[in-house]
């Protein structure tokens, strides 16, 4: 037996459990009992209480003294005797059963539509007669008073057939072009067919004359449902004389009152799977509805779940056993689920004894292994300190974590966090404070965290509550800071928003605008009601002045240039502040590269006296680093105190050999890029070429340094002279 809680409601799945094949024997089934302990825990209500592949149908005699199952493969039927709470007898058909009714108030009379278009009856002995109808059948109802069966399928007639005359009549013309469903009300017997269409027609079958449709194909879209096609109703079922479920394709469950053309109550089973069966639930006024998937229990009335059950199998068939909490279910599984929900009701009374075990299982509720152990994650071992523990046996993996036996993880809890009880009820003793001083007069209070969005949101509700108090129907709308769900924004700081982020700064723009452009629209709108509340008032109409949409647009323009010239002037201080920051880093950088330099050139000497002192002494070599040096490596040590002793000149020339040089440092260390730039073949030409012409130029070149001017000369003219000594004179012969 299975216990599982949904909506505080327990239901007992008295079918879980093992099952033993069919062809053991007697002695191999008592030897396993014996040996298995699952098998010996399990509760078999009613012995072989399955079928050998697939079960397609159950229902109920109205005596409630039989149980009948129809299944496949072979296709057969097996009545269960519930005093006997054993099989009664077996039958098998010649092909497989679409569904079946029973006639009689136990099994005696039977009838079976197969897929092959028979119909079959059977008696209390067995077999007794089989016809065919012209077209497919998909259900079939059977009218009292009148002793007529009215079959639906692929075809747009009805077909009838009465069981007193042993003939078919006449057909019911429908304007449908197929069935799938049907059923006959109690109180009235109206009959009512469910077409492919998604509609569903009603028929008197005294004057076999249509008297009404519903169209609830359109009635079962709303809103929040979505549809792919269009919706067929696939599930009817009638309540009392004006009640009526209709269930959908698309996964809807409509509730009628017979007097009206719209729904009650339209119910969604969220899944878009076929509604297969449709119970009522007297006593507490509930409706059981199924697809393949899910049982779904609600209240008529409101809509609202009850319990759900949601078994391992698809769901083929919904059997509700009358008066009590017991349900039937056929599954595409061997076996026959059997649940019971006490909420429902009592325990049938073939089975009372089961009312004596739940009540004793709810008052020694069992518990699981789970109960002993604490699920931990690897963050969590790394708090308690418990990683070490890794791989040994107290320590079982599991998923992304691992159990541990919840004895160790209180007490190593207590010894890390001696004071988590104090904590614990410090908290505790804070929240009844608050809760207590909720009941008192409240005052505006801005929260710890993210108080300037607070401020903002209690100045927005406070202008829609005034507008919404001059307006006659307004509706309730909750604020974001009295929403549970938008709690912890302002009680974490983790939430706390961050205004100096890029993100914000660039959308703080557009959402000031549009917070602008909201309250403009409220004034607006109050100013406007507040004109036509004079209006009212007023015998002469007056028309208002107002500015023209042209006013209106440009303001929207030059809001939109204003926002956009915001969201320009925040990206540009933004790129600014970037470029800044990457200045600075740059900077810094390179002080600290020079500064390390500095420092390895100063203190180099010490450690290379240092060096020579442990090589005397034969002892391991130590190296001093001054405040401010930073280690690179030895060999970097080593080299620049080769360069400490060496010469000015021999530095320089050393320098020029190597070239451009440029240091970086890393996480191990420094690298050192060395590179000399390369000169292309027009560059080399063109300097050999001015290289050649400055040579040819000192030597064409007279100097005249030793030659000295005592006075001016005369000459004859201007030009070139002659006289002792050659020069560039402005004079040809003079006296020097």
């Amino acid at each position: 037996m299975q216990v599982s809680t949904v909506n505080n409601v327990k239901i007992y799945n008295l079918s879980h459990g093992k099952s033993l094949p069919e062809w053991l024997s007697d002695r191999k089934k008592r030897a396993l009992q014996k040996q298995d302990v699952d098998i010996q825990r399990r509760i078999e209500l009613i012995q072989d209480f399955d079928m050998p592949t697939v079960c397609t149908s159950l229902r109920v005699s109205r005596d409630g003294q039989y149980i009948l199952a129809a299944g496949t493969y072979k296709p057969r039927v097996r009545c269960y005797d519930t005093t006997q709470l054993s099989l009664k007898f077996e039958r098998c058909l010649d092909s497989d059963v679409v569904t079946f009714d029973i006639l009689s108030d136990d099994y005696s009379k039977l009838v079976f539509l197969h897929i092959d278009r028979y119909v079959e009856f059977h008696s209390q002995h067995g077999h007794y007669y089989k016809t065919r109808i012209p077209k497919f059948g998909r259900d079939f109802s059977y009218h009292y008073p009148s002793c007529d069966l009215y079959f639906v399928g692929a075809s747009s007639e009805v077909y009838r057939l009465n069981l007193e005359q042993g003939r078919f009549l006449n057909s019911l013309e429908t304007s449908a072009v197929e069935h799938n469903v049907c059923d006959i009300n109690p109180v009235h017997h109206l009959f009512a067919t469910g077409t492919i269409e998604g509609k569903v027609e009603c028929w008197d079958p005294r004057a076999r004359n249509r008297v009404g449709i519903l169209d609830c194909a359109l009635s079962s879209v709303t809103e929040s449902t979505e549809v792919d096609g269009l919706p067929s109703v696939t599930a009817l079922k009638f309540h009392g004389s004006l009640g009526m479920a209709v269930g959908t394709s698309t996964g809807q469950i409509l509730l009628y009152d017979l007097r009206s053309a719209q729904p009650l109550l339209v119910k969604d089973h969220y899944y878009s799977l076929p509604i297969h069966s449709l119970n009522f639930h007297d006593q507490l006024d509930l409706v059981i509805s199924a697809d393949s998937k899910i049982i779904k229990m609600w209240h008529k009335d409101t809509g609202k779940i009850f319990s759900t059950v949601e078994p391992q199998t698809n769901i083929n068939d919904v059997c509700l056993y009358p008066n009590s909490g017991m349900l039937f279910t056929a599954n595409e599984d061997p076996k026959m689920n059997t649940l019971y929900i006490p909420a429902l009701g009592p325990a049938p009374r073939w089975c009372s004894f089961l009312d004596n075990l739940t009540e004793e299982l709810e008052e020694n509720p069992e518990s699981t292994v789970y109960d002993d152990y604490k699920f931990v994650t690897r963050k969590d071992l790394d708090n308690l300190g418990l990683t070490h523990l890794i791989g040994t046996p107290l320590l079982r993996a599991y998923m992304h974590g691992f159990f541990m036996d919840i004895r160790l993880y209180h007490k190593v809890k207590t010894m890390v966090n001696p004071f988590a009880y104090d904590e614990y009820r410090k908290d505790k003793i804070r929240q009844k404070i608050e809760e207590s001083r909720a009941q008192r007069v409240q005052l505006k209070k801005l929260p710890k965290v993210n108080k300037e969005l607070a401020m903002k949101l209690m100045d927005e509700g406070e202008d829609e509550a005034l507008l919404k108090s001059k307006k006659k129907k307004a509706k309730g709308t909750t604020s974001i800071l009295s929403d549970n769900r938008f709690k912890v924004m302002f009680e974490n700081p983790d939430y706390q928003v961050d205004e100096q982020s890029e993100e914000y700064r660039l959308l703080n723009p557009l959402v000031s605008k549009v917070s602008q452009k909201r309250k403009k629209k409220l004034k607006m709108l109050a100013q406007l009601e507040a004109e036509e509340e004079r209006k009212a008032q007023q015998e002469e109409e007056e028309e208002p002045e107002g500015r023209g949409s042209s006013d209106e647009d440009t303001s929207d323009d030059d809001d939109d240039k204003s926002w956009v010239a915001e969201v320009r002037e925040q990206r540009r201080q933004l790129h600014a502040e970037k470029r800044n920051a990457k200045d600075k880093e740059q900077d810094s950088r390179r002080q600290d590269r020079d500064a390390d330099l500095r420092a390895t050139a100063g203190g180099s000497s010490g450690a290379f006296q240092q060096k020579h002192q442990t090589q005397a002494q034969g002892q391991p070599r130590f190296y001093q680093i001054k405040a401010g040096e930073e280690f690179r490596s030895f060999g970097d040590v080593a080299r620049k105190q080769k360069l400490q002793k060496a010469t000015l000149e021999e530095r320089l020339r050393l320098d020029e050999s190597a070239g451009m040089s440029n240091l970086a440092d890393s996480a191990v260390g420094s690298k050192q890029l060395t590179f000399t730039l390369k000169k292309s073949e027009k560059q080399r030409s063109q300097q050999r070429a001015e290289r050649d012409h400055h040579e040819e130029r000192r030597k064409l070149r007279r100097s005249a340094g030793h030659l000295q001017t005592g006075g001016r000369g005369r000459g004859w003219g201007g030009g070139r002279g002659r006289g002792r000594g050659r020069g560039r004179g402005g004079g040809g012969r003079g006296r020097f």
